[in-house]
């Protein structure tokens, strides 16, 4: 990390949460990884992660700063609140991987969230079908969009196991050619996860 200069005594030191000069708080850092101390890296260890999270818990909470300056209070609340949305992100591995995915600029999955997977559209249509008759009030076509949710689920499992394969070796390799392949999984893994929802509303 290049130095920075502490906002309080003046003295250069790396990058950190705290001035090693004279421990007081610095302006935390929007980087997930970097705020919690961790490699860029696809794969994380759950344990090591949430003990982070409460480590940097305790050590950012406002009530410690209520003595100190205006401008540690401030830091205190900026800090606590990416803490927040950085243990959120990076303790769901697909979060994770859709925020590698903007911090290394590919574009959100959101845009392609409602185009089929070529190998899916016959599927597709046919579900689309069923789900049709389902609402005009036949309900022969239950156990049809049952099965189909058992189906889609299982092609969402599918898609999680591969995406674990693809984080171990991007972490190996750190290929942009693997973070393609990831964003391919990971629009496949909505759209299947956006029909399960829509299956399952329909059979309530």
């Amino acid at each position: 990390m290049e130095p920075n200069n502490c906002w309080h005594c003046g003295h250069a030191h790396e990058a950190s949460l705290f001035c090693r000069f004279c421990n007081s708080l610095q302006r935390p850092t929007p980087d997930y990884y970097r705020f919690l101390g961790l490699e860029p890296r696809l794969h994380l260890d759950p344990e090591d992660l949430q003990q982070r999270f409460y480590r940097l818990s305790r050590l950012l909470h406002p009530d410690r700063y209520h003595r100190r300056t205006s401008t540690e209070r401030q830091y205190s609340l900026e800090a606590t609140a990416i803490l927040n949305d950085a243990y959120r992100v990076l303790r769901d591995p697909v979060a994770r991987a859709e925020y590698a995915l903007k911090e290394r600029g590919f574009e959100s999955g959101e845009r392609r969230s409602k185009d089929v997977p070529p190998e899916l559209l016959e599927e597709v249509f046919e579900l689309n079908m069923a789900l049709e008759e389902l609402r005009d009030g036949d309900t022969s076509v239950r156990p049809q969009l049952e099965q189909a949710r058992k189906k889609f689920l299982a092609l969402q499992q599918e898609s999680d196991r591969r995406l674990e394969e693809l984080f171990q070796r991007y972490d190996a390799v750190s290929d942009r050619a693997v973070l393609a392949e990831i964003r391919s999984v990971l629009d496949r893994r909505r759209y299947i996860r956006n029909l399960v929802g829509e299956v399952e509303k329909e059979l309530v």
